[in-house]
């Protein structure tokens, strides 16, 4: 319990970028060190943590809590990810008013930008090579449903870049469409077995 708790503080108190930078973090931690879920378990719990409202960061940390844990470790984990954070904007609060307006302060949070675009890049890649059975222990999904992630993940981008869609309707269609897939996925497979 103690271990759910420092796990997620740590993650909470050294990932700089928010909730979707905490993910490659999360994941590391989860599927390597602590071995707590395996590769197609984080990606069902990426999922679930990016398709609930609040932060994916603490929904991520409150499934994997639930999972090691139950109800206790839910609580312990979802408590330890987002402590750092709320002790941070008590102390940010009292100092970036005397500091806002300085281009040293500008500047690193302009980098920490980047950081956080190439940490989701980088997750990006992982999951995509997890699903392809590239990464350790991960099994790999079908072709079909690989070409299927990428369609949807640059019909996501564009629909959210380019033709302001908000995240929500952008989740809705993609719940959808998944499950229109996966009838129509399971509809196939079902008729080859009968041929």
């Amino acid at each position: 319990m103690i271990n759910l708790f420092w796990e997620f503080f740590k993650i909470g108190l050294f990932t700089i970028g928010g909730g979707a930078a905490m993910i490659p973090q999360i994941q590391h931690v989860a599927t390597v060190e602590k071995g707590w879920l395996d590769d197609e378990e984080m990606l069902d719990c990426i999922a679930v943590g990016q398709s609930l409202p609040g932060v994916i960061a603490i929904n991520i940390a409150t499934y994997v809590g639930y999972r090691k844990r139950g109800l206790a470790g839910a609580l312990m984990a979802t408590f330890g990810v987002a402590l750092p954070a709320f002790l941070s904007i008590i102390i940010l609060v009292a100092v970036l008013g005397a500091i806002g307006d300085n281009r040293f302060v500008a500047g690193a949070f302009m980098g920490i930008k980047a950081a956080v675009c190439g940490l989701l890049i980088v997750s990006s890649i992982k999951l995509l090579m997890q699903m392809c059975g590239k990464g350790a222990g991960s099994r790999p999904v079908g072709r079909s449903r690989i070409v299927f992630t990428v369609i949807m993940s640059l019909a996501s981008l564009i629909a959210v870049g380019f033709f302001g869609l908000t995240a929500v309707a952008v989740i809705l269609a993609g719940i959808v469409i998944g499950i229109v897939y996966y009838r129509v996925e399971s509809m196939k497979s079902s008729q080859e077995v009968q041929r």
